[in-house]
C-alpha cells in the first residue's frame, strides 16, 4: 500500500478534531501499555506509526516521514499527534520526508502490522464521537505546534 498517496478518511478534517484525536490517541497508547503491563507512557513517544495511521484512517491525507518518525499531510497541513513527544523533540529533523522509505518492504510490513489495532481504535473513536455529535461538527481548536503548512 502506498501510504504517501492521499486517500479519503472517515471524517473531514477540521482543526477542532486535532485535540480530540490527540487525547484519544494518548488514551489508547496508555491503555495498550497497561495491557502489556508496561510502564505508563508520559507522552506519545514511540507512537508515530500508530498515530499517523489513526489520523490517515480518520481524516485521510497521506503519511510522511522517514525511518525515525512519521506524521500526516492532510490538505497541505503537516499534522503530528506526537509533535510534543520527547522522542520527536530529540530528533534533528523530525519532519524530513523521504518518500522512498515507504517503499521498503519491511517498513510497509511494519505499518500493516499496526493496522488491526489502529482499525479497532478508529471504530472506537467514531463510536465515541457519534455519542457526542458536537465533537464531530466542531471546527474550532488550537493549531499550536501540531499543524504546519506544507
Amino acid at each position: 500500500m502506498d501510504w504517501s498517496r492521499p486517500r479519503s478518511g472517515a471524517l473531514t478534517y477540521a482543526a477542532g478534531h486535532f485535540p480530540l484525536a490527540k487525547a484519544f490517541m494518548f488514551r489508547m497508547w496508555c491503555e495498550w501499555a497497561a495491557q502489556r503491563e508496561a510502564v505508563p507512557p508520559p507522552d506519545l513517544s514511540g507512537a508515530c506509526k500508530y498515530g499517523s495511521l489513526l489520523m490517515c484512517r480518520l481524516f485521510g491525507g497521506s503519511i510522511r516521514g522517514h525511518y525515525q518518525h512519521q506524521y500526516n499531510d492532510i490538505d497541505g497541513l503537516h499534522l503530528d499527534l506526537s509533535h510534543d513527544a520527547a522522542d520527536v523533540a530529540a530528533m534533528r529533523d523530525p519532519y524530513l520526508h523521504e518518500p522512498l522509505y515507504f517503499a521498503i518492504p519491511e517498513g510497509q510490513q511494519a505499518l500493516q502490522g499496526c493496522l488491526p489495532r489502529v482499525d479497532a481504535w478508529v471504530l472506537r473513536y467514531l463510536d465515541e464521537r457519534l455519542a457526542s455529535p458536537l465533537c464531530l461538527s466542531s471546527g474550532s481548536g488550537s493549531r499550536r505546534h501540531a499543524d504546519r503548512r506544507a
